[in-house]
């Protein structure tokens, strides 16, 4: 995969097979090619107006994933749900993996998120919300999680 000057990714649609690894917790925070990815990650989600993306989503088994919530832009590695509010909410989430389909899906409504950032510096997020939401969905993608395996029966 060529991931050199900025360019806009292919993104992979269900049923591709890729959608249900699990991704590998990224190591090497001084590889070029690493930087590189997520601004074509970041240039792939915006071209295709989405609030989240995941790596997987555009072929690679990374953990790291996107999320763009009230003009702010959220590039997290390795992130993890260490917890989940009690309190939950059903909402309707689209997915870039599945163009144009919405699934009504009820979760938590406040996770806090432990990730690092680019340069490997560890941080924490306490989100709510729709960035509570999009952060789930894009940690579900990095499990091999879809939007249809939680979506309502």
């Amino acid at each position: 995969m060529d991931l050199a000057n900025n360019i806009s990714l292919k993104i992979l649609k269900y049923p591709d097979d890729f959608l249900r690894q699990k991704s590998q917790a990224v190591r090497d925070f001084k590889d070029q090619r690493l930087s590189d990815l997520v601004s074509n990650m970041i240039k792939t989600m915006e071209k295709e107006k989405g609030v989240g993306l995941a790596a997987p989503q555009i072929g690679s088994d990374l953990r790291i994933c996107l999320a763009r919530v009230d003009n702010t832009l959220f590039a997290l590695i390795n992130p993890e749900i260490k917890a989940y509010s009690r309190k939950k909410e059903i909402f309707e989430e689209g997915c870039l993996s599945f163009p144009g389909k919405f699934f009504p899906v009820e979760r938590p409504v406040k996770v806090k998120i432990k990730a690092q950032d680019i340069n490997g510096k560890k941080i924490r997020i306490k989100a709510d919300g729709l960035l509570a939401r999009v952060l789930q969905h894009e940690i579900d993608h990095l499990d091999g999680i879809l939007v249809i395996d939680r979506a309502m029966k």
